[in-house]
This record gives structure tokens, C-alpha cells and sequence, in this order.
């Protein structure tokens, strides 16, 4: 363990590590009811994410009423507070998460691996980013591309977890690593769509509203052709689990044009967002970095 997480500035973390081992044994509907009302409370407290969400959505969606976009926000803090919960089946065992779980395409996948290239699998920034892979690591052999988090003793607990259950976390600026585990013919499941700043990114359409963009997508398919395939992670209306769905692989991706490649990988985030807006992580920065010193959207 790192001697780091040790300190007393994380006992709340380690606290909260233990109150999600304990949640772990409840049943899945009970720990859905805790994580919509532990959302609807961070709402209400967290003055600060509610108003980037209200900006986010008001910027992509403003043919929609104030009505109808705060019902939105109503149901996204309670999707995020279901990742949360969500965290304590990440420590399920394998036996007792698979009644839980349907896939769809799974086929794609498999057509995909037999050339031997990898897989890209291009998921957007849902609130179920985190059982998503978990899910899926019961198919099949993941690695996962992440962003480091700036906690040392939460990046720690996540880290550790995911290695625990078969999942390989790998740090979003190791691009050797990244390269290696596709060459081994292992999946890894990419998301492109957040802010990470001017230097590595181009600035392409999201819901119309330019959006510093990484590349990164095309440019480590085009290193040997591997295949780039989407999946998302979708609660089920019933609260009776997920729905993995895995769609065919994109057709004539990459070409030679990376911002062409990139604005339809927009194209397709948009069109998942539209389908279950409510899940998106709005309370992320998405268009912090303005293109010609553009007036900010956000206060900070």
C-alpha cells in the first residue's frame, strides 16, 4: 500500500471505503434507493457542480425549457449518486453480479479480436464509466484507459480494486503502455471526451459548441488499423441491472484526416447523450478551454 494513504487526512476516505464494503451486501434495488438519495443530496449541498451541470446543459440543449432541462439535472445527481453505490458491486464476486448483466454485440467483439490488432472500445463519460468495465471484464480480458485522480488514496483504492477483479488501469499519458496492451490483442476502453486543455487537442463541434478535443482515438487506431468499436453501460428502467451494448465496428476509421475522425466521434457521443441525457457526467468542465481567448463559460 502506499505509505501515503496512511495519513490522517484520509480517514474520511477510508471511512467511506468501509461504509461501501458494509453497503456491499445489500441487496442491488436498496443500494439503488440509497445512491438516488445520497444524489439528491449532493445536489442540494454542492452548489458549485449543480451550476456547472445547469451550464452544460443549458449550452447543449437550448431548444429545451428551464422545465424540462431541470428535470434533467434532478435525474443526473441521482445517477451520480448511484456511481457511488455502484462502487460496492465493483466488490461483487463474479457469481453474483452475472444475473445482473445482459450483452448485446458481444459478436462484434469477438469478430474484431480475430484480426489480431486489438480493441478500441470508445465509451463516452457516463455515470456507469465505472461498472462498465467491471461488467465487462467477465468476457473478457480490459484494460482501461484513466485519469489519474489528484486523491493519491482514492486513485489508490480504484486502482487496487481493479487489478483485484482483472481489470488493468492505465494512466491516460502512457501512451507505451497503452500501445503494448493492444499489441498483446487485450481491448481497452478509451474515453475522448473530456477537457485536457489546448496542447493535445483540437478544437471540433460537441451539440455545436466548439470543444477542445484530443485525437487520440484515430491516431492509436491508425498505428496498426485496430478496430474501433462503441460500447456503452445503460441502467436498466427496472432496476434489475445493465445492458452492455457493443456496436460494429466503425467503417473507414481512421482516414487520414484526424479532425474529420473527431468530429465523428462527437457525432456519436451526442447521439448516446441524447438517448439517456440524464447519465452524461454534465458536472464535468467539458468546454473549460475557449478557442481565441473566448470569453470563459464557467466562473472558475
Amino acid at each position: 500500500m502506499n505509505q501515503d494513504c496512511l495519513h490522517p487526512r484520509y480517514i474520511f476516505i477510508w471511512l467511506l471505503y468501509l461504509f461501501l464494503r458494509i453497503s456491499s451486501f445489500l441487496p442491488y434495488r436498496v443500494l439503488i434507493f440509497l445512491g438516488e438519495n445520497i444524489g439528491t443530496l449532493i445536489r442540494i449541498l454542492s452548489r458549485k457542480r449543480r451550476r456547472i451541470a445547469e451550464i452544460n446543459l443549458a449550452l447543449c440543449f437550448p431548444e429545451m425549457s428551464n422545465e424540462q432541462r431541470e428535470r434533467i439535472l434532478i435525474e443526473h445527481f441521482k445517477s451520480l449518486g448511484i456511481t457511488l453505490f455502484e462502487f460496492t458491486i465493483f466488490l461483487w464476486s463474479n457469481e453474483r453480479l452475472k444475473p445482473f448483466i445482459k450483452v448485446e454485440g458481444l459478436e462484434h467483439l469477438q469478430r474484431a479480436l480475430k484480426k489480431n490488432k486489438g480493441v478500441i472500445l470508445f465509451a463516452a463519460h457516463f455515470t456507469t464509466n465505472i461498472i462498465g468495465p467491471r461488467l465487462l471484464c467477465l468476457y473478457t480480458n480490459l484494460n482501461v484507459v484513466y485519469r489519474k485522480l489528484n486523491n493519491k488514496c482514492m486513485d489508490h483504492i480504484i486502482y487496487t480494486g481493479a487489478e483485484n477483479v482483472g481489470i488493468k488501469l492505465i494512466p491516460h499519458d502512457h501512451l507505451k503502455t497503452i500501445i503494448t496492451g493492444l499489441k498483446k490483442n487485450i481491448p481497452i476502453i478509451y474515453s475522448p471526451d473530456q477537457n485536457f486543455g489546448q496542447r493535445h487537442s483540437i478544437f471540433v463541434p460537441f451539440f455545436g459548441i466548439p470543444a477542445a478535443t484530443i485525437t487520440a482515438t484515430s491516431r492509436l487506431s491508425a498505428i496498426d488499423n485496430t478496430p474501433v468499436l462503441p460500447i456503452s453501460t445503460e441502467r436498466l428502467t427496472d432496476k434489475q441491472g445493465y445492458r452492455i451494448v457493443i456496436s460494429e465496428s466503425l467503417d473507414m476509421f481512421p482516414t487520414e484526416d484526424h479532425e474529420k475522425d473527431t468530429i465523428r466521434i462527437n457525432q456519436l457521443i451526442e447521439e448516446q447523450v441524447r438517448q439517456r441525457p440524464m447519465d452524461y457526467l454534465w458536472i464535468h468542465r467539458r468546454f473549460k478551454t475557449r478557442p481565441n481567448d473566448e470569453e470563459p463559460f464557467y466562473n472558475n
